[in-house]
Parts: C-alpha cells; structure tokens; sequence
C-alpha cells in the first residue's frame, strides 16, 4: 500500500512539473508582450521597456524558468501583472469561492444523477427510461451558458424567487473573512442573514453547474448498472426471495460503483479547475474568471499559478480515486 502510495505521489510530482515545462515555455513562445497588452497602445516605448525589465521579460526564455523554479521552490508563485498582487494571494482570493460552487454542484450531480441512472436502468424498455434517455440527451446538448441565461430569466427575472448573479445581495455585508468560504464564514460568524442569502445565491448556478454532471453521472450509472444486473449473482440474490431494494442498492449498486466513482474523480477535477461560462453568467467570482483574464492579458506568473493549481488537483482527484477502489472492491490489491 504504502509503496504504491509512494510511486503514484513520484509519478504526479513528474506529471505536475511537466505539465509547468510545457506550459511555460508555450506561454513565452506565443507572439504578443503582456506590458504592452496592460499599458495600452498609447503608451510610451520607453516605459514598456522599463517594465519589462523590471518583471524580467527581456531575458531569455530559459533563464526566466530557471528564476520561477527557483521561486517556486520557496513557495512563491510569483507576481500577477495585472493585479499587482502576489499570484498565491489572488489564488487564496478566487480559488474558496470556485471550491464551494463545484462542491455544490458535484452534490447535486452525484446524488440526483445516480438516482436518475438507477431508476432508468431498473425501468429499462419501459417509457421512464425513454424519458431519462431523451432528457439525458437534450441536456448533453444544451450550453452551459445558455441555460444559465434561461435560469435566470425565468427564476430571477420573472417568478422572481431566487437572488440574481454574485455570492452576495448588495445590501448585505460579507462576513469577517476567515476560510474564504462564505458559507463557512458566515457560520463561524453566527450571520444566518448572509448565511441563507448565500445558500439562496448559489442555487441557481449549482443546478445549472451541476446539471452536465449529473446527465454524465446519470448515463454512466445506467450503463454500469445495466451490466451488473445481468450478472447471474444478481439471479441468485433474486431467486433466494431477497427484496427487490435489496437486490439493487445492496448488491448490483455496490458492484456497479467502480466506473461511476472514477467519473465523480474527473468531473469533481474539472468542476474545481473553474467554470468560466456559469462563472462569467453569475458574476461569480471563482478560478475559472480569474484564469481566463490571466489568458487574455498574457499574465504569465497568474496563469503558471492556475495551471500548477489544476495540475494538483487533477492529480489529487485521481489519487484519491484509486485508493477508493480498494474500499469498494475487496478484491484489489496495489502492488
């Protein structure tokens, strides 16, 4: 256990740096000049070349990376152009709100989606599997952001009973910061005012978030279940007079989980790494916005920051899923 524990954290560590590797240099390679980008065309010949020497841009290529390396092995990640700001600041600034809308979203993913696949695999043939199917189908095919702009119509703008875009309504305060959760904040301050007004913030962009998870996780566990109720233990479990609510959640489901968790693994993954699209339509201010305006003005530290961000949590996300394998399945070793 232990030494599979060990290789698999070697071979992430090999996995995160050369992603870093590649990322920096197709960063620095690409045509364009971050000063030149932030100061505008207006300015000053002179004063850009300044600036890039004072950030480091005008040496060569591998002599910046061996000067981040060297930043990044004390724990510094940086300095954001745009923002002026410590790139691990703006990371502990956006990254609190992105995990509590991704957590949101993959609960709602994984509970009604597996809900949904169990019941549409059991009614396999039947008219409510047609109807899972083909509403599974049109939400593959419906943009995240359209569907967005359509929550918000309807719940916001005409019925009127939900809050708009952001974390927050204007008139109420924020709590003190403290774990830059505000649901967390807002308990450990005992403000039940921001509390519920930011639990009522966060339903519309977690259903919206949550609902391309929760079609996946919905096909996967029909798919899995499918093959496992095939299986001639399941006839047996059935034959011996077990009660059908037996037969599936604690046997077929059990045995059907392997894919469905490994699923959960990436989608939590790529939920964390910052939903530009339902960011950007809420207002809410997560990874995904912060990333995308690291990209366009070509903020070199801030997107080398996101990336290594990604990069961990990616590798986390499927570590923790292998080890979950072992729980699930008694029958798998590591060696």
């Amino acid at each position: 256990m232990w030494a599979y524990l060990t290789r698999r954290l070697l071979l992430s560590t090999l996995a995160v740096f050369g992603v870093l590797v590649i990322t920096f240099f197709l960063s620095h390679v690409i045509p364009g000049d971050p000063i030149a980008a932030i100061l505008g065309p207006q300015a000053p010949d002179h004063v850009i070349e300044d600036l890039r020497r004072r950030w480091g841009l005008d040496r060569p290529i591998p002599e910046q990376f061996v000067r981040y390396l060297s930043l990044l092995a004390r724990g510094d990640l940086g300095r954001s152009i745009a923002t002026n700001r410590p790139v691990l600041d703006d990371l502990r600034e956006f990254f609190p709100a992105t995990v509590e809308l991704a957590t949101a979203a993959i609960l709602v993913g994984v509970t009604l989606g597996m809900a949904v696949g169990i019941v549409s695999a059991v009614a396999r043939g039947r008219w409510v599997d047609h109807v899972v199917r083909f509403v599974s189908l049109i939400g593959l095919s419906m943009p995240v952001f359209w569907l967005g702009l359509i929550a918000l119509l309807v719940f916001y703008f005409w019925a009127g009973v939900l809050p708009g875009p952001g974390q927050l309504d204007i008139l109420i305060s924020r709590p003190p910061r403290v774990t830059g959760l505000i649901l967390v904040d807002s308990v450990l301050a005992r403000d039940g005012v921001a509390l519920r007004n930011a639990l009522a913030h966060m339903v519309l962009p977690a259903l919206v978030l949550g609902s391309h998870t929760l079609v996946g996780i919905a096909r996967i566990t029909r798919a899995s279940m499918l093959e496992v109720l095939g299986q001639e233990y399941i006839k047996a479990a059935r034959a011996k007079g077990l009660a059908e609510r037996t037969v599936i959640l604690r046997h077929a489901l059990k045995n059907a989980l392997l894919p469905i968790v490994t699923v959960i693994g990436i989608y939590y993954g790529s939920l964390l790494e910052g939903a530009v699209l339902t960011e950007t339509v809420f207002a809410w201010p997560g990874l995904g916005r912060y990333a995308t305006s690291a990209i366009l003005s070509q903020d070199f530290a801030a997107v080398m920051g996101v990336t290594l961000l990604i990069a961990l949590i990616f590798s986390l996300a499927n570590l923790v899923v292998d080890l979950l394998y072992a729980a699930l399945n008694p029958r798998i070793r590591y060696e």
